[in-house]
């Protein structure tokens, strides 16, 4: 029996076109595209990065110019400047007039630092004594104190009248303040057969003094007069001096000799031999002396100076003073020790040898002077 066969089933045909490629997001291609950054919009993100680098340098650098300008001008320095902070000041006004008295770097730092500290209003009125060697922020804490202020000055015994000089200067006072002041005329016991030509050298007693800032020099040496006075009532100085020859002038001149000769604790032996050498009309051979004149007029210092304070070759004692004694050069021409030395000599290690002949001090300087004496 034939088996039946099944009629075959046509294939369905192709499309004649293929649909085209539909996109997968919102690219053509399916894919998500980057957009390209202008050419402009590049150089605009450039310029803005170069603005913010720029800014944080100024920034930078501003921060660390705004702190060095709060240093202090003359850090370690001891000098005080007068300042006089008027009624109604403002405080550019200060900052201003403490820059250019040269006691703070920059008034423009100060404006700054007052206003961010809030002692913008706190700043007081009146006299002060500012250091160069303060920084700004301690200048304004001491400003915001107010007008009570005080300062101590320092006058050393043994010190010139031009050391002296410095040490006003120093204080905070000019030059031409302290120069009409040392010439002005004074009137205090003190002075008792002074020259009136004669200068105030040896008369600014030495002490550590405090006073108000708006005392002048004037004020200050009536003060140091004064207490000089003091002392010569209570150690019966005048009388004393009388006693052996000397008014109150020479008794001073010969203790600021003494003064500048002794090591420390041997005055009164170096009195005495200053007294000897007087008694038997010799000189009193002292190269103080020379040194001193010689340092006042600039000139050379030589043993053979032509110089009445060249006690080396003129007798007797300088027309004055050399310096300003202390108490116990003072106290040494009144009560010198007993002996009878005619020489002395300050050793290199600074201890003060004293000898009967020539001989022995011609030896002293031998066994003790190679240094110093070379070069007197």
């Amino acid at each position: 029996m034939m088996e039946s066969k099944k009629p075959i089933e046509p294939k369905p045909s192709l499309p004649t076109e293929l649909p085209s490629p539909q996109p997968i997001e919102s690219s053509p291609s399916g894919l998500e595209v980057k957009k390209k950054w202008s050419k402009k919009k590049k150089i605009l993100l450039f310029v803005a990065m170069d603005l913010v680098v720029l800014a944080l340098g100024l920034l930078t650098t501003g921060y660390f110019w705004y702190q060095s300008q709060l240093d202090p001008v003359a850090k370690g320095t001891d000098e005080l400047v007068k300042i006089t902070i008027e009624q109604g000041s403002t405080p550019a006004a200060i900052g201003t007039l403490l820059e250019e008295k040269k006691v703070i770097k920059s008034s423009q730092a100060f404006s700054i630092y007052v206003r961010l500290s809030g002692t913008q209003s706190k700043l007081q009125t009146g006299s002060y004594r500012l250091s160069p060697g303060d920084s700004t922020p301690e200048i304004v804490t001491h400003l915001t104190k107010g007008n009570v202020d005080t300062f101590n000055i320092t006058f050393l015994p043994g010190a010139t009248l031009a050391e002296n000089k410095k040490v006003f200067i120093a204080a905070g006072y000019s030059e031409d303040e302290v120069t009409t002041a040392l010439a002005a005329t004074y009137d205090s016991p003190l002075f008792e057969g002074k020259p009136s030509s004669a200068d105030l050298e040896g008369y600014i007693y030495g002490e550590t003094y405090n006073f108000a800032t708006e005392a002048t020099v004037e004020d200050i040496l009536a003060r140091t007069f004064s207490q000089y006075n003091s002392v010569i009532v209570e150690n019966g100085l005048v009388a004393a001096y009388k006693a052996r020859g000397l008014s109150l002038y020479e008794g001073i001149t010969l203790a600021s000799i003494i003064q500048r000769e002794a090591s420390g604790g041997d005055e009164a032996q170096i009195a005495q031999v200053f007294y000897s050498r007087m008694a038997q009309g010799m000189v009193l051979g002292s190269d103080v002396t020379y040194q001193y004149i010689a340092d006042k007029t600039g000139v050379e210092r030589d043993t053979n100076l032509d110089s009445p304070y060249n006690t080396r070759r003129y007798p007797g004692l300088p027309p004055g003073p050399i310096s300003v004694p202390g108490l116990a050069a003072l106290k040494a021409v009144a009560t010198p020790a007993a002996g009878d030395y005619l020489f002395f000599l300050s050793g290199d290690d600074n201890v003060t040898y004293f000898a009967r002949t020539n001989a022995e001090h011609e030896q002293n300087i031998v066994d003790y002077c190679k240094v110093k004496c070379s070069i007197l």
